[in-house]
């Protein structure tokens, strides 16, 4: 450890770590003591993503900055690896212990039985999603990228099962290709400028030679691609509705916001890199980010309206999500002042991350007596993975919580309205907000109030009716058309969904406060420079022992 260096930012990647290299000690009978490690580990991931957002948002950092440094090894920037903490990092990490903690808590009902070392693969997540939010360079990003995506491989797999193994494989092969397109990109920008640093890249592209900024351009259209994969944008999104359908519900949870990674990498670096300080580059992709994410919108649309079941209508609910985001991505950073846009998309991104997590958590309680369901968790021998010899009331793991409650269904059933508007974007909740402002504020800018803008929000609005008509249609067969008898559902179940409708609840009626915090966010990505100075010149730790390159 670094002695007088803010450790707390390293907690996030550091937390999970650990937690899951301390589980790997144990073998699979010890799944009780390994729920309550990953239980307590998320919770303190959580805690720590919240004091650093306080610290962002409150210039709690060196020198009263909003934005904090965490130099690894404690070499100076650009030779080292930095973290880097400000209020977009910061937001996302706290989004990624808000879903985490409730999907840890529904996989105690049986999910985490399925396989092996199913805990541990969650915790290695975890670690690759906050390192990949916190890093301030491309090479520990290619490296926290690819440590998301292994644990992601093992989980989706888990349980076995034709369908589940088919999916998995056009996952892994379809990711491993966006590795592949992802080296050759940070190779390109390296021999181009010499430099991964994110920040150290951004303050060469003014100065950067004719000959040199078409490698940088052709490096990030490599990579940009890589992220469009897995942000899933049409026509690159055929993987994505199996592959999420086809994974246990509490991990195509946490895939809602493995799919934000991708916008939320391609949303940093537009900006960082190509923003209004880019000289000839400025602007560089924001059109096909704005076309793809359209296209990505309209294709979620017809999906939404096209599909039958609950899992493949919430995979095309993600798409129109990340569709969104792109697209007002590539709007703003063409736009002469995009901050209301970026600001209302930050809130919609919270708001839809957590509203399709929890329409994940409900597909299985919600296709529970659709036949086939012999046992209390609705899980057959084949797809529970159990032993040789071990029955399912052996795989419970806390029989006091698995109570047949029929209020249970009662109140996923107002859980479940609450997530359909909220995606939709209806009147009174997140959803609507969110959108509400993406709108104003493009259509208020007079640089975007022109085709692009209005073709957007039609757009916009359409998939918010497709998503209400989509989804209404599932919850009255469910919840409303069926009168036999309300299938079993486990309190460890209900309780994450009611969680995660209630924090959608608390989004709205602190939509003020929250929307203060996305558009000073916003006004950062804009202006980058605060940063990129901030990184170039953090010092490292006196009396380390650092060596000087």
């Amino acid at each position: 450890m670094i002695p007088g260096a803010d450790h707390l930012i390293i907690a996030p990647i550091l937390i999970p770590f650990l937690a899951g290299a301390l589980m790997l000690l144990y073998d699979e009978r010890r799944r009780r003591m390994k729920l309550g490690v990953a239980l307590v580990a998320a919770g303190l991931m959580l805690l720590a993503g919240i004091a650093l957002l306080r610290r962002a948002n409150g210039g709690g950092f060196a020198g009263g900055s909003d934005v904090g440094y965490y130099l690894l090894g404690n070499w100076a920037v650009p030779w080292g690896i930095v973290l880097v903490l400000d209020r977009l990092s910061a937001l996302m990490v706290v989004l990624n212990g808000l879903l985490a903690l409730p999907v840890l808590v529904y996989a105690g009902a049986g999910w985490h039985r399925q396989g092996q070392h199913f805990m541990s693969l969650m915790m290695f997540l975890f670690m690759g999603l906050n390192g990949a939010f916190l890093t301030g360079d491309l090479f520990s990003l290619f490296v926290f990228f690819e440590v998301l995506l292994a644990a992601s491989y093992g989980l989706l797999l888990h349980g076995g099962g034709q369908f589940r193994v088919r999916a998995g494989l056009h996952y892994v092969a379809i990711n491993l290709a966006g590795s592949v397109l992802f080296l050759i990109g940070v190779a390109l920008i390296y021999g181009a400028t010499g430099t991964l640093s994110m920040a150290h890249l951004s303050q060469l592209m003014v100065t950067l030679d004719g000959s040199h900024r078409p490698l940088v351009h052709a490096g990030a259209a490599l990579m940009g691609l890589a992220f469009l994969v897995k942000a899933g944008i049409w026509p690159l999104s055929f993987w994505l509705p199996s592959a999420y359908m086809a994974s246990p519900a509490p991990v195509a949870a946490m895939f809602a916001i493995m799919t934000k990674v991708g916008v939320y990498i391609l949303l940093r670096l537009s900006f960082l890199v190509f923003g209004a300080s880019a000289g000839a580059s400025t602007g560089f992709g924001g059109v096909a980010l704005a076309a793809g994410g359209m296209a990505t919108m309209i294709y979620g649309t017809l999906g939404i309206l096209g599909s039958q079941g609950l899992g493949r209508m919430a995979a095309h609910v993600v798409l129109v999500s990340s569709g969104t985001l792109l697209a007002v991505t590539g709007i703003a950073l063409n736009a002469g002042d995009g901050v209301t846009m970026l600001s209302g998309a930050l809130y919609y991104l919270v708001s839809s991350t957590l509203a399709a997590g929890m329409l994940f958590l409900l597909f299985e309680p919600m296709s529970r007596d659709e036949g086939g369901i012999a046992a209390m968790l609705a899980l057959t021998a084949d797809a529970w993975g159990l032993e040789p010899g071990e029955t399912e009331e052996d795989a419970d793991p806390a029989p006091g919580l698995q109570l047949n409650i029929p209020g249970l269904m009662t109140a996923l059933s107002v859980a479940y309205a609450v997530a359909v508007l909220a995606l939709a974007g209806l009147p009174p909740l997140s959803g609507f907000v969110g959108k509400f402002v993406i709108l104003m504020g493009g259509i208020g800018d007079a640089a975007t109030g022109g085709t692009v803008i209005w073709a957007f929000a039609a757009i916009l609005i359409v998939a918010g009716f497709a998503t209400l008509i989509g989804l209404m249609r599932i919850g009255i067969q469910t919840f409303w058309a069926n009168d036999g008898e309300p299938p079993p559902v486990s309190v460890l179940e209900a309780g994450p969904v009611i969680a995660l409708s209630a924090m959608l609840v608390l989004l709205t009626v602190q939509a003020e406060d929250v929307l203060r915090y996305t558009r000073a966010t916003a006004e950062t990505l804009e202006m980058p420079t605060l940063y990129v100075e901030g990184v170039l010149a953090a010092p490292p730790v006196a009396g380390s022992g650092e060596a000087d390159p």
